[in-house]
């Protein structure tokens, strides 16, 4: 099904399109959400998407945080790209496994080849480049060579989508050096700047003395006070997801299974993709320090309707009670100094209806005792199947 990138290596003639030539027909397409990591290869993609007002571009902390950005989108009915190095294609196998290919989130990826056989290039990048497709063919996502003449894009284009929508799951274009055109960076700032001097943290209703609520507790209380239409809920690798299905099974409910980590940035997709829905990401704290540069992508990016719900044990429950290092930190000083508009800490109670009034993005910090339910159940619902029904609540009206 791919065509031997040997063969291409063995090219004279070195044929460049204009990064234009590309976005404009994937931007025709539907591709109008792109997140990435930077890469001498993308330079052009990654200026010309800054520059288009008409596109939205999120400079993700890792590759890994860019494939969940670019597949919350598509949960809010947009198209997400995912751009990055080949080298970084390690920090995206974990959603590419566990997120794409089990909720079947179809998003496109451009994968640049450093280090191609035959080609010079620094030691670092030397096995990535001798083994890129067969990371990408082990992982199930089909691929094709990044194309290399103006004509070849239409048809390369309308492969990836057609496979993508009959699939529902991940498409991708391995990219040579040099196969773009330059494009310069434009003189454009599209990331939110908080005021050094603005008052960034709400105090919230707090009582030092009260006993820490349960896990159970506090997202009993965020069902009580969020509406299905208006709100989604989701919520984080672990028992946080089992409980919040136990409770009450909602359509407006997504239960994270592996990508540890991910759930935040899966959030700012999604948010960014319905802005005309609030989005509370429900987070734990093994899984916030695993990916905690989310943050500041949360803090430099989101709008007006992200919450981040943040329910700290103190260790990793689901797998034993192995403890996490959230002791020797503080995650409300994190958020505020990621930009994070509003910040609430409690250690007693639940003041889940001052979050959702808080000027966002918003956390909602929670100190929570240890325990789980007696006889609590796994989702009774397949995870693809939880997309599906969340995909088509939101697109569902009153």
């Amino acid at each position: 099904m791919q065509v031997s990138l040997k063969a291409r290596t063995a090219t004279k003639v070195k044929l460049v399109i204009e990064a234009s030539q590309f976005v404009e027909p994937a931007k025709q397409a539907g591709f109008d959400l792109w997140a990435g990591v930077p890469c001498s290869f993308l330079t052009p993609f990654i200026n010309y998407t800054i520059a288009d007002s008409g596109l939205t571009y999120i400079s993700a902390a890792n590759e890994g945080d860019a494939v969940a950005v670019a597949s919350g989108a598509v949960l809010g009915g947009r198209k997400g790209v995912a751009m990055m190095q080949n080298s970084g294609l390690g920090n995206a196998i974990s959603p590419l496994t566990s997120l794409n290919y089990v909720f079947k989130i179809p998003i496109l990826l451009i994968v640049t080849l450093r280090g191609e056989p035959g080609r010079p290039d620094e030691p670092q990048h030397e096995l990535m480049g001798q083994i890129t497709p067969q990371l990408l063919e082990i992982m199930r996502i089909p691929w094709r060579c990044f194309p290399e003449k103006a004509e070849d894009i239409e048809s390369i284009l309308a492969e990836a989508v057609q496979y993508m929508e009959e699939h529902q799951r991940p498409f991708a274009l391995i990219m040579r050096k040099a196969a773009v055109a330059p494009y310069g960076l434009p003189d454009i700032d599209r990331i939110r700047k908080v005021p050094v001097s603005a008052p960034i943290v709400a105090a919230g209703p707090a009582t030092t003395c009260s006993p820490a609520p349960s896990r159970n507790e506090v997202l009993s209380e965020l069902i009580a006070q969020t509406e299905i239409y208006d709100t989604i809920l989701l919520a984080s690798t672990g028992f946080s997801g089992r409980e919040l299905f136990a409770i009450e099974d909602r359509p407006n409910h997504l239960y994270m299974v592996g990508s540890m980590g991910c759930i935040t940035s899966l959030g700012l997709g999604l948010s960014l993709a319905r802005p005309d829905k609030k989005v509370v990401v429900i987070d734990g704290d093994g899984a916030a320090l695993m990916r905690m540069g989310n943050m500041a992508t949360v803090g430099a990016y989101a709008g007006d309707n992200y919450y981040h719900l943040l329910l700290d044990n103190g260790v990793h429950e689901s797998t034993g009670g192995q403890q996490t290092v959230s002791a020797v930190m503080d995650f409300s000083a994190v958020a505020e100094a990621c930009g994070y508009r509003s910040v609430i800490r409690s250690h007693g109670n639940i003041p889940i209806d001052v979050l959702l009034q808080q000027a966002s993005p918003a956390l909602l910090y929670i100190q929570t005792r240890q325990g789980v339910p007696d006889g609590l159940p796994r989702p009774a619902i397949k995870p693809a199947e939880v997309a599906r029904r969340l995909m088509g609540q939101i697109q569902s009206k009153v």
